[in-house]
């Protein structure tokens, strides 16, 4: 088959990957001059069923609300307007334990999958790219330990490994942890890890131009015409294939409109920053999170990146209260571990982000359109089990896992 992917991220990527080395025919078509160039450029490049859970739980809207009042919070919106109050709204019904539990569980199946996948990616082709082992979530009051039990009680269910420990325990994974700052309890994941998302998503690209895929940057889609041979429109011609695929990030939302798809999604923005190792025994070894403020640090490879600071709404200009709250954090736990005088990187990323904080994995419900979108701030968690999902979706090959509950068609039930 001849396919098209809109979008050159982590989940473009891999999904272009998949498909070649299923002897499709793929173009990957990006409005960026590289790939990796806007949500997959410097996140936290953490990989983690931890983080991978629903925003919306019992309390959090509040949590958002209250936020705005205070100098430091983990989520903030950035105007009170109306689109992002009905979207919160439409998250309460996501708001109870019955409902939060049934999400998770799916986004831990497709992520432990998605986990499953990259280590045979790397394995089989051989990708070297700043990677650390182990994620460790750092508590610091008994209201913390409150706001992590709805998360862990569903991690226990499924089985996943991970350990509570005390303070001494928690200093002797991260020996580098700032010993002024008090921990009273913390959360060990030894099985996520960390990696630098756009350095994979680039290693990857190497190995699809190998595999015949043709890579069409500078190249805007402006939009989609459905059909047996579904047509990408560009600005000075009109392409013709067998199926295309949607993988634009918030670019997304444009091309399905005129398509009769509208998703109940708004714009989530977060901000991290990455500097030079100034002293290793200083820097942590791996990822650590700071659960109150909902703060990453991550060692990857010779720099460490501090990231979170979530902001709700699409205003791209830097807010100083969120890159200070990324400062606070990382000089609380780890003051003397980079190098933020001099060669920093600031980094502000948009993505779209579902009511139920699941992505759209399968078919679009109009012929020959894929979607593989709407993964939030997880889509590097999520990008090699959803390609591969959709990947396999396409080719009418059978499913490795149940994706109940991560298609189009959970928005119609009635229809």
């Amino acid at each position: 088959m001849k396919v098209a992917i809109i979008g050159a991220g982590v989940a473009g990527m891999t999904t272009a990957y998949e498909l070649a080395s299923q002897n499709h025919e793929v173009s990957v078509f990006d409005r960026r001059g590289s790939s990796a160039e806007e949500g997959s450029f410097a996140n936290s490049g953490i990989l983690s069923h931890y983080e991978n859970a629903p925003w919306a739980r019992a309390g959090m809207g509040w949590d958002i609300f209250s936020g705005a009042f205070k100098s430091y919070t983990a989520t903030r919106l950035q105007k009170w307007r109306w689109h992002d109050l009905k979207w919160l709204r439409k998250c309460a019904a996501n708001n109870n334990s019955d409902s939060f539990g049934e999400h998770f569980r799916q986004l831990i199946k497709l992520s432990q999958y998605s986990q499953a996948c990259l280590q045979q990616l790397r394995q089989n082709l051989h990708l070297e790219y700043d990677q650390s082992n182990g994620h460790l979530v750092l508590l610091r009051d008994e209201e913390d330990e409150f706001s992590s039990e709805p998360v862990l009680e569903v991690l226990r269910e499924v089985g996943s490994n991970f350990k509570i420990l005390s303070e001494q325990e928690a200093r002797l994974i991260e020996p580098a942890l700032n010993p002024e700052t008090p921990i009273h309890q913390a959360i060990y994941f030894p099985e996520d890890e960390a990696g630098n998302c756009r350095q994979f998503t680039l290693l990857l690209k190497g190995v699809c131009e190998g595999l015949g895929v043709n890579f069409h940057f500078n190249s805007t889609v402006q939009a989609l015409q459905a059909g047996k041979k579904p047509q990408v429109i560009l600005r000075d011609q009109s392409l013709s294939f067998d199926a295309v695929v949607v993988c634009a990030g918030l670019s997304s939302a444009a091309l399905l409109k005129p398509l009769g798809i509208k998703l109940p999604q708004t714009t989530w923005q977060a901000y991290s920053i990455s500097a030079s190792v100034r002293e290793p025994m200083d820097a942590p070894k791996s990822s650590v999170m700071d659960e109150r403020y909902k703060v990453s640090i991550s060692r990857l490879g010779q720099r460490v990146r501090i990231s979170g600071a979530r902001e709700i709404g699409d205003n791209t200009k830097h807010q100083e209260v969120s890159l200070s709250m990324l400062y606070k954090v990382l000089d609380d736990w780890f003051p003397g571990a980079a190098r933020i005088q001099d060669s920093i990187q600031v980094w502000k990323g948009a993505y779209p982000v579902l009511s139920d904080s699941k992505p759209v994995l399968g078919t679009a419900r109009v012929p020959g359109v894929w979607l593989n979108m709407a993964h939030g701030l997880n889509a590097w968690t999520q990008a090699c089990g959803s390609a591969r999902i959709v990947s396999r979706q396409i080719s009418d090959r059978q499913n490795e896992i149940d994706v109940t509950g991560l298609g189009l068609d959970r928005y119609y039930k009635n229809s």
